[in-house]
């Protein structure tokens, strides 16, 4: 474990997208990546053919691209792949690190979701994964919960491996602080920043986690 007298690695926003993607959201993106550094996004949509996916995505990639923020794809390996996206986060029937990397090349980051479980984590870094994700941590409404992961988790895997880790699910500025001190590399938001004004959420999650490395 890091020294309780140590800062903690130091965390980065990762914002997960709404399942509502159209209409007036491209420039809800932007307002919340100009209101503090956000290294990635992530484009989540369900139940869409993926030529309608990669439509809703192409405006979104682009106000990514222009503000150096990683656009990273759920799921489908297929639509990365189409866009040209940066990388892909995989969940666990969702394909594999080994499948990623021939399909989106060397440069892509690749991210698999892992739950509350050690070995899958272990087992995605063995495969190529770029991060890992954890979770959830909180109850949330974006998703169902079937898995509750520990701060414990974050430490056992911040002290022995140096792979980064995604801390996810039910995450605000108000319960924040405990994930960025047990070593949360990137914090994996979506509601606490789109159920409200994202630009003040954004605001507020850089507040937080800098008031937990002080």
């Amino acid at each position: 474990m890091f020294d309780k007298d140590d800062p903690p690695p130091e965390c980065h926003l990762y914002l997960i997208s709404p399942l509502e993607v159209g209409g007036g959201f491209p420039d809800r993106l932007a307002r919340a990546l100009d209101a503090g550094p956000v290294s990635a996004f992530q484009f989540r949509v369900k139940d869409i053919d993926q030529h309608e996916a990669a439509r809703l995505a192409e405006p979104l990639q682009a106000i990514c691209a222009a503000r150096d923020v990683t656009f990273i794809v759920n799921d489908s390996i297929s639509l990365a792949k189409r866009l040209g996206a940066d990388g892909v986060h995989l969940g666990q029937d969702d394909g594999d690190p080994v499948e990623a990397r021939q399909e989106l090349g060397r440069d892509a980051q690749i991210g698999v979701t892992c739950h509350d479980s050690r070995h899958m984590a272990m087992e995605a870094g063995d495969l190529g994964a770029d991060y890992v994700a954890f979770g959830a941590f909180y109850p949330t409404t974006t998703k169902d919960v079937k898995h509750t992961a520990g701060l414990d988790l974050l430490e056992w895997w911040q002290a022995v491996f140096e792979l980064p880790c995604v801390a996810i699910g039910g995450i605000t500025p108000a319960n924040c602080a405990p994930l960025v001190r047990a070593g949360a590399d990137f914090l994996a938001v979506s509601g606490a920043v789109w159920n409200g004004d994202e630009a003040v959420a954004v605001r507020a999650f850089h507040e937080a986690i800098g008031a937990a490395r002080a």
